[in-house]
């Protein structure tokens, strides 16, 4: 079986910055490797188109330029924000509002974003809500450990499954179709 459309793939990789010899980013191992739903859209475009047709035992090494990545840094997702929008009972919490904490938000249409605190002031909250690997290359290199066929509820999802269904084994990515595994271990709403 070789990777391809709609197969369950799993992968071992490390992701450095820039080069081969880059900074180390993530590393997943064989004991937790990364499983997903090829061409199911939860990946970057062309980390799929690069291990595309590979079989279980390959390796592979290739790089990403940020503009196939997370692209450049964009200075409209550096914003200033009111401090007060920080206030929980009329107080900022300082151990959460402070330069480098990564603060979890919504934008006015419920969409959830991540900022990283930049600069805080006595009336505002500088933060960027550019993706943390935005502006960077990035090196992948790895091995294919498993391809399985998707099954029909996998397919219908768009995502995987853990073991047992959703009940099981949990829902993987059901926060971005919108659903949730419920306390029955319903899958995705």
């Amino acid at each position: 079986m070789i990777v391809a459309k709609d197969k369950v793939v799993s992968l071992i990789y490390e992701l450095r910055l820039d080069k081969n010899d880059g900074e180390i980013v993530e590393a997943l191992n064989a004991d937790k490797p990364l499983t997903f739903l090829y061409g199911g859209g939860g990946l970057l475009p062309k980390f799929e188109e690069n291990i595309d047709g590979l079989q279980v035992g390959d390796a592979f090494a290739f790089e990403l330029k940020s503009v196939d990545a997370y692209g450049g840094i964009n200075p409209n997702a550096i914003v200033q924000i009111p401090l007060s929008a920080f206030e929980i009972d009329g107080k900022v919490d300082k151990n959460m509002v402070k330069v480098g904490s990564n603060i979890p938000m919504q934008d006015s249409s419920g969409n959830r974003l991540n900022g990283v605190v930049k600069e805080v002031n006595h009336d505002h909250v500088m933060m960027d809500f550019n993706h943390p690997l935005a502006g960077n290359d990035l090196f992948f290199s790895g091995e294919i450990t498993d391809i399985r066929e998707a099954t029909s509820e996998e397919l219908h999802h768009g995502h995987i499954h853990g073991s047992g269904g959703c009940g099981g084994g949990g829902c993987s990515g059901c926060g971005d179709h919108g659903g949730g595994c419920d306390d029955t271990g319903s899958c995705c709403s």
